[in-house]
């Protein structure tokens, strides 16, 4: 029987549109400390789908179709990406150090997490985070009383 979604992919992962795939992927690597792990280029040269991971976590990316477009293009951001990271404040370092723009350093929540968020050369946004207690009782999540 086929795994559905197949070995090695989770059942939901961001896909984002880069101007320049090929220098996101080096950002993000630099930047966010990503492994890139499947590249395909296309017939005109540009790559038409790559995907990086982090842990257990994956983004595809891609360079944008005629019907889409990047937050560069677009001018405004539409979404974030979040990520779990281990030692949030050399993350933070290391993401300003690779040029990210920052938006929030890095802040407690009373959730139990140390927060910042960036935007990426292209201006995606991305929320990185570090669990480091357990949530305040009015955050914590609760089973449905269905």
């Amino acid at each position: 029987m086929v795994a559905n979604p197949p070995p090695g992919y989770p059942r939901v992962a961001p896909y984002l549109l880069y101007e320049d795939p090929g220098a996101a992927l080096a950002w993000l690597e630099e930047a966010f400390g990503f492994r890139e792990r499947f590249r395909n280029v296309g017939p005109d040269g540009w790559i038409d789908h790559a995907e990086i991971e982090i842990g257990d976590g994956l983004v595809m990316l891609a360079k944008p179709g005629a019907d889409y477009r990047s937050p560069h293009r677009l001018g405004a951001a539409t979404s974030l990406v979040h990520v779990y990271v281990d030692d949030i404040h050399g993350h933070f370092e290391r993401a300003k150090a690779a040029g990210a723009t920052v938006r929030d350093e890095p802040t407690e929540k009373p959730y139990g997490t140390i927060q910042y968020s960036v935007a990426d050369p292209e201006g995606h946004l991305w929320l990185i985070s570090e669990q480091i207690r357990e949530p305040d009782a009015e955050w914590k999540i609760r089973p449905s009383e269905a």
